[in-house]
């Protein structure tokens, strides 16, 4: 990637659906009134700005109470997962707030026919309070960016104390039954990506050699003891927190969610950071190269949850190959709504292909 792919200082404007939001409203407001047992008026309907591409999400006012929505994006939209289990998600949000003290959002409800609107969707509280962005990335400017060495470090010490709470509910397979796995958890986190990286090749059959090489060398160099499995948040990272000042309000987006070790999501909050703060290096920009550095993530972390942390090294390859084969179907859905060019090389599909690269010759310098 060099700086004059993309253009730094816009949003970069993507398909992220083509639902006509305004039919919502009405039926929406309709499965509420049954819901609540009163007239429900629905207004300020609308996408938020600067999110991710999966899951569609609604932010409105019902009866002045402001409230968010989540549904699967429609077949039309060129999905970047499989599948997208609605009710999964609000089961486990419900079941986190049960189980653990980690901030998640009140559920109003959840509609799991289909039957309002053609597909199941849940209803839960606005959290108020701010998110680091995505679109565009954190790095390149915002409040994030502007706030005092001090105030970065107390909102990631705050994010990695989520991520111990979420790994300190016990006995996790049972009390999240719709994900536990079928034999060793990391085996199956593993395998699963692998059928994910086939089913991105279903449309159109393209090999890419830089994850295949990445899945080679994970093979190669497997974690000799993994460890147990516990409840995985998946996307785990500040951009999915809702923060109050820059302590956590609310933790966000599970439909990553699985049972894996510890170290899945340790390792994919420290490398999203990279990711970004990367991308920020290629432009030449300061980016933010004292936020969630490896040593500082880890140390906190094993002092909130007395597990000693192993094998980071290979998560860390782990997580830019999780990355990759998500950012590989994120390419081919803007080659799909003409937003990109096909690529010549395949490894153009992967955004950091040159920074996995690194990772897997042992190459790339950490801050």
């Amino acid at each position: 990637m060099t700086a004059s792919d993309h253009d730094v200082h816009a949003e970069t404007k993507m398909t992220v659906h083509e639902r006509d939001f305004a039919t919502l409203a009405e039926p929406v407001a309709a499965w509420l009134g049954e819901t609540s047992g009163e007239p429900v008026t629905i207004s300020d309907l609308h996408a938020p700005q600067g999110g991710g591409m999966s899951s569609v999400t609604l932010l409105f006012d019902a009866n002045s109470q402001p409230l968010v929505a989540r549904m699967p994006p429609e077949d039309t939209s060129f999905p970047v997962f499989p599948s997208y289990d609605i009710v999964q998600q609000f089961e486990i949000m419900k079941l986190v707030a049960d189980h653990s003290d980690v901030p998640v959002p009140p559920i109003v409800g959840v509609e799991e026919t289909g039957d309002v609107v053609g597909a199941p969707f849940g209803v839960m509280k606005a959290v108020a309070g701010r998110t680091p962005t995505d679109n565009p990335p954190y790095v390149f400017g915002g409040w994030l960016m502007d706030a005092t060495p001090e105030e970065r470090r107390q909102l990631q010490d705050g994010t990695v104390k989520a991520l111990a709470g979420i790994h300190g509910i016990a006995d996790a397979s049972t009390v999240f039954a719709s994900l536990a796995p079928e034999g060793e958890p990391l085996r199956a986190h593993v395998d699963a990506l692998r059928a994910y990286y086939e089913w991105t090749r279903s449309t159109d059959g393209l090999r890419i050699p830089i994850i295949e090489e990445t899945f080679d060398w994970l093979e190669a160099n497997w974690p000799a003891d993994p460890g147990p499995g516990v409840l995985s948040w998946g996307d785990a990272r500040p951009g999915n927190i809702i923060f109050d000042g820059f302590e956590p309000a609310a933790v966000i987006d599970w439909e990553m969610a699985a049972i894996a070790p510890r170290e899945v999501d340790l390792a994919w909050t420290v490398f999203l950071h990279v990711f970004f703060q990367d991308i920020a290096n290629v432009f030449e920009m300061p980016g933010i190269p004292d936020f969630c550095r490896r040593e500082d993530v880890i140390a906190k972390y094993e002092e909130l949850s007395g597990h000693t942390v192993r094998d980071f090294d290979w998560y860390i390859v782990y997580s830019a190959l999780r990355h990759a084969v998500v950012m590989s179907q994120v390419k081919r859905r803007m080659i799909h709504f003409g937003e990109e060019q096909q690529p010549d090389d395949p490894d153009g599909f992967v955004m950091h292909a040159a920074l996995l690269k690194r990772l897997l010759e042992g190459t790339y310098e950490w801050a």
